[in-house]
C-alpha cells in the first residue's frame, strides 16, 4: 500500500486530506492501494479564526464526522520529526514514539502565536490562539466580579492590534458588561495597545472606520507603544507607563510551525517553507506544504497570507496534486487573483475591504452579515456526513469572493 500523510488538521490539513481522498475516488483507486492518513494532536478540527467569540461550542468539528465518510485514516498524535531520506515521520502518541512511512507528505502543521521573551508574558497573559486558550480567558473573565476590589479589576488590555487583536477588543466591552451586570455601576475598561502609529494602520481605507467603531464602543486606543513587562495586576510599557489590569491578552503575531525547520530550504520571516504553484517544496521530493506553514506566490506576485482564506484552497490543491504526483497524473497550479479582508468589529458591525490595498467596500450591518456567513458557514466543511457533499466541497477550485452588499462610501 502507498500512503499520503497529512500533518495537521487545521484549515489546510483538513482540506488537503479531503482533496486527496476526492482525487483518489475520482480515479477509482481502492483504499487498499493508496491510503490517506491525517495526524493531528486533537480529535477535532478547530475553526480557529472564531476564537475571539463566545460561546465557542460550535467551533469544534469532530474529525470523525468529516474524514470517516471518505475513508481517511486518523491518528491522534504529534509529529516530532521527519526523516526525509527514509520518508518517515516520527509521531508522539500518548508519550510513545512511533514511526510512519509515507510516499507523499503534506505539511500542514499551521502556525502558533509568537511569544517573545517579555518578562511575565507567559506567566500572566492570556491568548485566543487555541480553543483551550480562549476557554481559559473566558473562565477568567467570568471570575472577575468575584475578585477583590482593585484599580484594574475590570480592565482588560489587549496587546497587538492585528486582525485578531482588533476583533477581540471589539467583542470585549459588551461581553464584560454582560458578565459584570449590575446596570453598569461597575464600569468596564478595554484598552487596545499596539506599536504601530495608528490602530488598524495596515487596513488601508478601512482604518478610519475601525477607529470610529472602536471609539464608539468606548475602547481606549493606545498606539505607538511597546510592552515591557506583564505582572499579575497589570502591564509596564516602554518608557515607564504602568496600567493596572487584571486581564492582559497577548495578540502579538504568528509564526509557522517549528516543523518547517526540518526541511533544507530557506524559510521566510514568518518561518514558512517556500512552495511552487503546485504546492511542492523545491528540491524536496515527495513533499507538499499548505496553509500557514507554506509561502506561495498566490497570484504569481504576492505571497499568501496566513489565513483560512488562503489555507483552505492551498489545502484542496495540495491534496489533489499529491495524488496526481504519486500516480503520474497532471497537476493543477493554484492561482488566486482576488483578495478580501472582512474584519469583525463587535456589536458595531464589520468592515469589508477588497484588493491588496484594502479598498473599503462595505461597513456596518451589511459587512457584519457577510462576516457571519463566513464565520458560521463558508469556512466549515460539510457536516451532513454525506460522502458526496464532502467530495464536492473538496474539489480543487477557487471560490468566488464572499458576497456583500456594497455601499456608496
Amino acid at each position: 500500500m502507498e500512503r499520503i500523510v497529512v500533518v495537521g488538521a487545521g484549515f489546510a490539513g483538513l482540506w488537503s486530506a479531503l482533496g486527496a481522498a476526492r482525487k483518489l475516488d475520482e480515479l477509482r483507486v481502492p483504499t487498499d492501494q493508496v491510503e490517506v492518513v491525517v495526524i493531528n494532536g486533537t480529535p477535532y478540527h478547530s475553526v480557529r479564526v472564531r476564537n475571539y467569540e463566545q460561546p465557542l461550542d460550535d467551533t469544534l468539528v469532530p474529525l470523525s464526522d468529516v474524514l470517516d465518510p471518505v475513508d481517511v485514516r486518523r491518528i491522534r498524535g504529534i509529529v516530532c520529526s521527519i526523516d526525509l531520506s527514509k520518508r518517515l515521520v516520527e509521531i508522539d502518541i500518548d508519550g510513545q514514539a512511533q514511526w510512519l512511512d509515507y510516499d507523499r507528505l503534506i505539511l500542514a502543521a499551521g502556525s502558533e502565536l509568537v511569544r517573545p521573551g517579555i518578562p511575565g508574558l507567559r506567566e500572566f497573559a492570556f491568548d485566543v490562539d487555541t480553543f483551550p486558550g480562549a476557554g481559559k480567558l473566558q473562565e477568567h473573565l467570568l471570575q472577575l466580579p468575584d475578585l477583590p476590589e482593585s484599580a484594574g479589576r475590570l480592565t482588560v488590555v489587549v496587546v497587538g492590534a492585528g486582525l485578531t487583536g482588533i476583533e477581540l477588543a471589539a467583542e470585549l466591552p459588551a461581553r464584560l458588561r454582560g458578565i459584570v451586570g449590575n446596570g453598569g455601576r461597575d464600569p468596564v475598561r478595554v484598552i487596545l495597545a499596539d506599536r504601530s502609529a495608528r490602530i488598524g494602520l495596515a487596513m488601508g481605507g478601512a482604518q478610519p472606520v475601525i477607529e470610529e467603531a472602536l471609539n464608539a464602543q468606548g475602547i481606549e486606543l493606545l498606539p505607538g507603544v511597546s510592552l515591557e513587562a506583564v505582572t499579575r495586576d497589570g502591564i509596564l510599557l516602554t518608557g515607564g507607563t504602568r496600567i493596572d489590569a487584571a486581564t492582559v491578552v497577548w495578540c502579538g503575531g504568528m509564526r509557522a510551525s517549528s516543523l518547517t525547520g526540518q526541511f533544507p530550504v530557506t524559510l521566510d520571516p514568518f518561518g514558512r517553507v517556500p512552495v511552487d504553484s503546485f504546492l511542492r517544496l523545491d528540491n524536496v521530493p515527495g513533499v507538499f506544504a499548505a496553509g500557514d506553514c507554506a509561502r506561495i506566490l498566490i497570484d504569481g506576485e504576492r505571497p499568501s497570507v496566513m489565513s483560512c482564506q488562503h489555507g483552505r484552497p492551498m489545502g484542496r490543491y495540495a491534496g489533489h496534486n499529491a495524488v496526481c504526483d504519486l500516480l503520474g497524473q497532471p497537476m493543477l497550479p493554484l492561482h488566486i487573483d482576488w483578495y478580501t479582508t472582512i474584519l469583525d468589529l463587535g456589536p458595531w458591525g464589520a468592515v469589508y475591504t477588497e484588493g491588496w490595498d484594502r479598498r473599503l467596500a462595505s461597513q456596518g450591518d451589511d459587512a457584519k452579515q457577510t462576516k457571519r456567513t463566513i464565520n458560521c458557514e463558508r469556512i466549515y466543511p460539510p457536516r451532513t456526513g454525506s460522502r458526496e457533499d464532502i467530495f464536492k466541497a473538496a474539489a480543487p477550485v477557487v471560490q468566488a469572493p464572499p458576497y456583500t452588499v456594497r455601499q456608496a462610501l
